[in-house]
């Protein structure tokens, strides 16, 4: 971690003098340049028109599209940009056709948005949502996975990293599954990019979703998806405008062949702007950089917190991430957030209801999750590991 210029990274996160930031998978603390691309846009375009501010900047839009396809081993032409992951990946799903008897793969640790459009499409088609088992570190089981693959199935989906933990699910290996097979495979990206080396062509997804506020630093209220071009040519979106399709003649319409098909007109240009800032500074820093240093820290967290009477870590996983949750006896986590929050420490808590199936068989309560990022240091997770031990 000594080779990572985290002096540099703080100085240019105004928030970092003010809080201890560990909820960076809620929303982390943006760069000065990313807000400073926000505002600056909104003078601009209050000064000129809408209209016309975003006529002078197709160029710069133009490059947001290429520095998210960068950051995910894409093209700009398979890059839609939305306003957050979970309306990225429903884009997706809702274009999928499903019928009576179809089954729908997912994992134990899938998030709540996305399980509830699995149990509506099955009420409404009588398709079936089918839960692959963990192995015994905690991730997605891919042996299991290659046994329930049939015929039947019509989708894979999984969360890469859930939002309840640490663990990183094997996305390499399900997606060779599903490619193999022919099956689609949708992956949720929003707790993993930018803080994983992502590369959808390692991956095998035919569809991955972002936000922008979380790992990526970006504003509120954006996200982009990926849709490769196989995918593509199979689906037609479940919504339309004037943007994502040409209205060719009175009865007959045309739909963008590119990933431009899942987005709409109206937009937010001065929070894109930003998004395509703060993946640009992301990619300055290099992603494997980011990936190791957050690593690194986390680990280094949840050493500190086994070492402390009472408190219990939940991470499962072979592979761990930037996520750490945990829990101390006899205090209730919204107790320890509270608590944490009065020493200006900002942590979560996840609870059953972002994912009853993990939830329900682990048995767990609600979870303190702590996130760290590039920025924090060694002696901000001290002080939170202190405010934990005195807790205990």
């Amino acid at each position: 971690m000594t080779d990572f210029d985290v002096h540099r990274a703080r100085a240019e996160t105004p928030g970092c003098a003010e809080v201890v930031h560990l909820n960076n998978a809620g929303s982390s603390l943006p760069p000065a340049r990313v807000t400073d691309t926000v505002v600056e846009y909104l003078r601009e375009e209050a000064l000129t028109g809408g209209y016309e501010q975003a006529a002078a900047t197709v160029e710069r839009m133009n490059g947001v599209y290429a520095s998210a396809a960068r950051l995910v081993g894409a093209g700009p032409h398979d890059i839609a940009l939305t306003d957050n992951a979970t309306r990225s990946w429903q884009a997706i799903f809702y274009a999928l056709p499903f019928a009576a008897g179809d089954r729908i793969l997912t994992a134990e640790s899938e998030y709540a948005s996305n399980v509830i459009s699995f149990l509506q499409i099955a009420k409404r088609t009588g398709a079936i949502v089918e839960v692959v088992e963990n192995d015994e570190s905690g991730q997605l089981d891919v042996e299991d996975l290659k046994r329930r693959v049939d015929g039947d199935v019509k989708l894979i989906a999984v969360s890469h990293v859930p939002t309840q933990g640490g663990l990183v699910n094997p996305a390499e290996e399900i997606g060779a599954v599903a490619r193999e097979a022919g099956i689609p495979f949708l992956l949720d990206a929003c707790q993993s990019a930018g803080q994983i080396d992502l590369d959808v062509a390692r991956l095998n997804c035919d569809a991955l979703s972002v936000t922008g506020r979380k790992y990526l630093r970006g504003p509120r209220g954006t996200g982009f998806l990926y849709a490769h071009p196989r995918l593509r040519e199979r689906v037609e979106p479940a919504m339309l405008d004037l943007h994502s399709a040409a209205w060719t003649a009175p009865e007959s319409y045309e739909v963008d062949p590119t990933a431009k098909m899942f987005e709409v007109w109206e937009r937010d240009h001065a929070a894109l702007h930003g998004l395509g800032a703060a993946i640009d500074y992301a990619l300055e820093w290099g992603m494997p950089a980011i990936e190791a240093r957050v690593a690194a820290l986390a680990e280094k967290l949840r050493d500190a917190l086994r070492e402390i009477p009472g408190v219990r870590v939940h991470d499962q996983g072979t592979r761990k991430c930037g996520i750490v949750t945990f829990s101390v006896a006899k205090t209730p986590s919204q107790e320890v957030k509270q608590r944490l929050t009065a020493a200006r420490i900002n942590v979560s808590v996840t609870e059953a209801m972002s994912a009853q199936f993990d939830f329900v068989a682990r048995d767990l309560p609600p979870l303190v999750r702590s996130s760290v990022h590039y920025f924090n240091t060694e002696d901000e997770i001290a002080l939170l590991v202190g405010e934990i031990a005195k807790l205990a």
